[in-house]
C-alpha cells in the first residue's frame, strides 16, 4: 500500500508555502507521493471570483513538474460541482490503492476549526489520517474540534514547518499592481502568469 498525502486547494495561485507545505508532510510523514487537488468549484468560495480551474490545474502542473513525489489529480475538475471532499478522499484511495491508515488529507491549522463543518466530516475521517500543518501564530481549538468529531481524536497527526511568508492572496494584489512575485512562486508559474494575463484588471 503507497502511503499517500492528499493536498487540495483552490491554489490560485500555487506558491512556494504550497510546495513546502507538500514537502514537509512528505518527509514527516514518510509519505511515497503527495497529490494536489485543485478544486474545480470551492464550495467555500461560491461567491467569490475565483481563476478557471484549468488554469489553475496547468500553474499546479507547471510547480510540480521537477518534483518525482508530487502529482496532479483531476479529480474534482472533471466532476460535476460542488466536489466534496468526502468524495475525493474516496475517489483517490481507490485510484492510488491505499488503505485508510495510509492516507493523510493535509490542511493548515486555520482549516482545523472549520473541519467539523465540512461535508461529512466523519466520512472523511473513517478513510483517513487528517494531517494539520501548524501555522505561526494560530492556535486550533483541538478540544472543540474533537468533541464535534470523536473519531478524530485518534486520526489527528501534526505537520511541523517553518513560516513561509507568502499568501495567493498578496501575490493577486502584487500582480494586478505591477510588482514582482518571483520569490513567492516557481519561476515556471511566474512565467505562465504574466503569459496568461491572470491576476490583470482589464
Amino acid at each position: 500500500m503507497v502511503a499517500l498525502g492528499i493536498f487540495g486547494g483552490t491554489f490560485d495561485p500555487i506558491h512556494n508555502g504550497h510546495l513546502a507545505v507538500a514537502r514537509a508532510a512528505k518527509n514527516q510523514l514518510g509519505l511515497e507521493q503527495v497529490v494536489f487537488v485543485p478544486v474545480g468549484t470551492p464550495p467555500h468560495k461560491r461567491w467569490q471570483p475565483v481563476t478557471p480551474a484549468e488554469y489553475r490545474w496547468r500553474m499546479v502542473s507547471l510547480a510540480v513538474a521537477d518534483e518525482p513525489d508530487f502529482v496532479v489529480s483531476r479529480v474534482d475538475i472533471d466532476r460535476p460541482a460542488p466536489q466534496y471532499s468526502v468524495d475525493t478522499v474516496r475517489l483517490l484511495r481507490r485510484e492510488f490503492g491505499t488503505a485508510a491508515e495510509n492516507t493523510f488529507f493535509i490542511i493548515g491549522a486555520d482549516a482545523l476549526n472549520n473541519f467539523p463543518r465540512w461535508k461529512n466530516a466523519a466520512g472523511i475521517v473513517a478513510q483517513c489520517c487528517i494531517a494539520v500543518v501548524h501555522r505561526p501564530g494560530f492556535r486550533p481549538d483541538v478540544q472543540s474540534v474533537v468533541a464535534a468529531v470523536p473519531q478524530l481524536a485518534s486520526r489527528l497527526v501534526w505537520v511541523e514547518m517553518p513560516p513561509v511568508p507568502v499568501s495567493a492572496t498578496e501575490i493577486r494584489r502584487r500582480v494586478g499592481q505591477g510588482l514582482p512575485i518571483d520569490d513567492m512562486v516557481p519561476p515556471v508559474v511566474a512565467e505562465y502568469i504574466v503569459r496568461q494575463r491572470l491576476y490583470v484588471s482589464e
